[in-house]
């Protein structure tokens, strides 16, 4: 993640403000994270009972103070984030600082744009207000393991995958031959996405085969499938164990601004200065 904290120089209230937000090692920034993840999740549930009909014309006026309170509550975060920040257009033009904006923007834009003709766009406006959920990412510690997980496996899922993908060609074409246009497989690409259907164990049951040959192959298939489900999920849990072990903490150096310091140690290992850990 782009450093995006204050100088030491910063005035006092600019530091206090940052580690609030963007640090969770001091009492108050963890329960301003709480506190956020709880008006995240209340602010989403409301859009979804909001793109109900029925619920939003018997509730439609307290929806309505509610996304107002939200929007509100959420500018104020967005303008303290820019506020305390070292670099006000890094952040802003950063990934959650974009998102930081989606989440508020579509509710202001609303009202610039009057006239029934225009409703259907207002709506799709404010369905980008569900983008408030991707905020929850910047307040889960786990995720970052996940991403270092995923980059570290990266090639043997895409072997893994590449493997996969040639076995369903090859399960799909069998297929096509046991069975034919008389028994529904069209063709190869037809019998391709029912090999994927089979194999991953969704099952939709649009099309099956007839025959016992393509009943034994159809088995051989789905048995198949629940074994490959194990293989994914063994390699990130791997690099997920070891992204824990070589993890570092969220705790930012007040001198430098530089963070990925061990969980134990107590001085900077870029400038050498006192990591601050009062809670």
């Amino acid at each position: 993640m782009v450093n995006l904290a204050p100088g030491k120089d910063a005035a006092p209230w600019r530091q206090e403000l940052y580690r609030i937000i963007f640090e969770a090692d001091t009492r108050a920034g963890k329960w301003f994270d709480v506190a956020l993840i709880v008006s995240i999740v209340l602010s989403v549930i409301v859009v979804m009972l909001d793109s109900s009909h029925d619920f939003r014309r018997e509730y439609g006026r307290v929806l309505y103070v509610l996304e107002w309170f939200f929007t509100i509550l959420f500018s104020v975060e967005y303008v303290a984030r820019i506020l305390c920040v070292g670099s006000r257009l890094r952040y802003m033009v950063s990934f959650f600082g974009i998102v930081d904006l989606l989440a508020v923007l579509p509710t202001y834009v609303s009202l610039l744009i009057p006239g029934s003709q225009y409703l259907m766009v207002i709506r799709i406006l404010r369905v980008l207000r569900i983008f408030r959920v991707l905020s929850l990412a910047t307040y889960m510690a786990e995720a970052r393991y996940l991403v270092q997980a995923l980059k570290a496996s990266r090639r043997r899922i895409v072997v893994f995958l590449f493997t996969v993908m040639t076995a369903v060609v090859i399960l799909g074409s069998l297929m096509y031959l046991i069975e034919g246009r008389s028994g529904g497989f069209d063709s190869i690409p037809h019998s391709i996405y029912w090999a994927i259907v089979t194999l991953t164990t969704v099952g939709y049951g649009d099309i099956s085969p007839q025959t016992g040959l393509g009943r034994v192959l159809a088995a051989t298939v789905m048995i198949l499938g629940y074994s490959m489900i194990v293989v994914p999920t063994g390699i990130v849990s791997v690099e997920l164990s070891r992204a824990d072990r070589a993890s570092a903490d969220k705790v930012s150096c007040h001198e430098c601004g530089r963070g990925g310091h061990d969980r134990d140690a107590e001085h900077c290992k870029y400038c050498g200065g006192r990591l601050n850990r009062s809670g």
